[in-house]
């Protein structure tokens, strides 16, 4: 029998973080060579995610009959899915309103990695987060200035240099987690 301890389990961590850190270089190349995919592929997601969340407001109105509001938690939930069916059946469509949501999705993210970045900068390979944390922003920025005449590429161009940044960021402070990790010492059992 194996016995797991932190360092092992440090050590998975890393492996996994590098996986997916490649994972999002490939899935950002993919990105950006085929935009209108890329973008058409963020829409659907969106509409099975909007589906999903309706589903779920209306089971929990179901449950929660009883103790009021169940007309509201309802209606949400009609309103989710119709919104996320429309969204499928009209993906390109969607792109427009979707444009506007990924620019505010990316202003936040930039925001959290600089924060990120001042909590971690002491580490190897943070400057890669100030990096990423900037790019984003400008993606943002982007984004905004050229909606709505542009939605069909901007979207599957912008998320795919922002998932190209964010993996090589990650990729970064993986690898130096990892070269971090080999230089501590192994404590021997006595």
């Amino acid at each position: 029998m194996t016995m797991t301890t932190p360092g092992t389990i440090e050590r998975d961590s890393v492996g996994w973080s590098i996986g997916i850190s490649i994972f999002l270089l490939l899935a950002g190349i993919f990105a950006v060579l085929i935009p209108p995919v890329a973008g058409i592929a963020v829409a659907l997601v969106v509409g099975w995610l909007l589906i999903f969340s309706g589903a779920m407001h209306v089971v929990f109105a179901w449950h929660t009959r009883t103790a009021g509001g169940f007309l509201w938690q309802l209606l949400i939930g009609v309103l989710y899915a119709g919104i996320g069916i429309y969204t499928l059946i009209h993906p390109v469509a969607g792109l427009a309103s979707l444009t506007l949501v990924l620019a505010f999705y990316l202003l936040a993210e930039s925001m959290l990695e600089l924060v990120l970045w001042l909590r971690l900068r002491h580490m190897g390979g943070s400057p890669w987060l100030l990096v990423d944390g900037i790019v984003t922003l400008v993606l943002a920025v982007l984004i905004w200035r050229t909606w709505p005449s542009s939605t069909e590429w901007v979207i599957g161009t912008l998320v795919g240099f922002s998932m190209l940044f964010s993996g090589a960021s990650r990729l970064m402070v993986s690898l130096a987690a990892r070269r971090g990790h080999a230089a501590l010492p192994i404590k021997q059992a006595a």
